[in-house]
């Protein structure tokens, strides 16, 4: 919401989710501490494009024939943001855990600039809604726990999933928090469960130097483990997961060159916002995250 607020992107929907970020103090008076914040919000804005531009590749190539699957998609806004760019997918699904979800539904029944685009997509029987789930016929919402695919598989279908239908799966700062057994499983079950599927991937990587270390501490203090975190050593590590669980293909390259394929005019906009000369603890940032993808593509999409 703050880097919203800031200009580094455009997102109308995230204040209906998320409370005004409280004021920041002037540059001087914390430099440190601004320059790591800088830092994590130029990240957030390569995030956000870098996932952003798989998402719609996605799309363009399957012409919108297709669904996505948002797995722990949080207060996400995307399918209001593809709403608005007519680019909604056949079907758009969030899975969460249900108190997560009894959340973003409230919010959605509570305000309009919220609702009315779901209603205004829809089409068919009545719109199902009640506390854990929110089921419409291009938008539904699944309360779930991800580390049982099973029971993931039989709440999706309840939701309409189409197993033929070209799959989209996002994964943002989700399989890091599950075991490595666990995460297996749910990449085996969606690479065996659509004959034509692509996974994204955006997570922790080179977690094994000084500074991923470093990185997994400051967690651990705020009593938030990284479960997955032996996966995230190497950009290597991270494409074998996905190719040993089923997928044909797979690349990553982390954030700083994510960042470098970004169209720079907007690049250098969103580096006039708040310019810091101290880049080196950005960079360092910028090479412990990275996007992950891959493919299973039956029908050589």
């Amino acid at each position: 919401r703050f880097a919203v607020s800031v200009g580094y992107w455009k997102d109308p929907y995230i204040q209906y989710f998320v409370r005004q970020a409280k004021e920041r103090k002037a540059p001087e008076i914390n430099r440190g501490k601004l320059e790591r914040e800088w830092g994590q919000l130029t990240c957030y804005y390569a995030r956000v494009h870098g996932v952003s531009y798989l998402i719609k590749a996605f799309l363009e190539r399957t012409e919108c024939n297709c669904q996505i699957v948002n797995l722990g998609a949080g207060m996400d806004t995307l399918f209001w943001r593809l709403k608005d760019e007519n680019l909604l997918p056949r079907k758009y699904f969030e899975v969460d855990f249900p108190m997560i979800v009894a959340r973003k539904i409230h919010n959605i029944k509570s305000k309009p600039p919220l609702s009315k685009p779901i209603m205004e997509s829809h089409s068919g029987d009545s719109l199902l809604i009640d506390s854990h789930s929110l089921d419409s016929s291009r938008y539904s919402i699944v309360g779930a726990d991800l580390r049982f695919s099973s029971d993931l598989e039989e709440k999706l279908k309840k939701h309409s999933l189409d197993i033929h239908l070209p799959t989209l799966l996002v994964a943002e700062c989700v399989l890091v928090y599950m075991t490595p057994q666990q995460s297996a499983n749910l990449l085996k079950w969606a690479a065996s469960t659509f004959p034509v599927a692509m996974v994204i991937n955006y997570e922790q990587v080179n977690m094994r130097d000084r500074f991923g270390q470093i990185m997994i501490e400051n967690l651990q203090r705020r009593q938030c483990n990284l479960a997955g975190v032996e996966l995230c050593s190497s950009l290597d590590s991270q494409r074998e997961r996905l190719l040993v669980n089923g997928w044909e293909n797979a690349r990553a390259i982390d954030m700083m060159k994510v960042y470098s394929f970004l169209p720079q005019a907007d690049v250098k906009r969103i580096e006039a916002l708040e310019f810091l000369d101290e880049k080196e603890l950005f960079e360092q940032l910028m090479q412990h995250y990275c996007i992950c993808w891959a493919c299973k593509d039956s029908s050589n999409l």
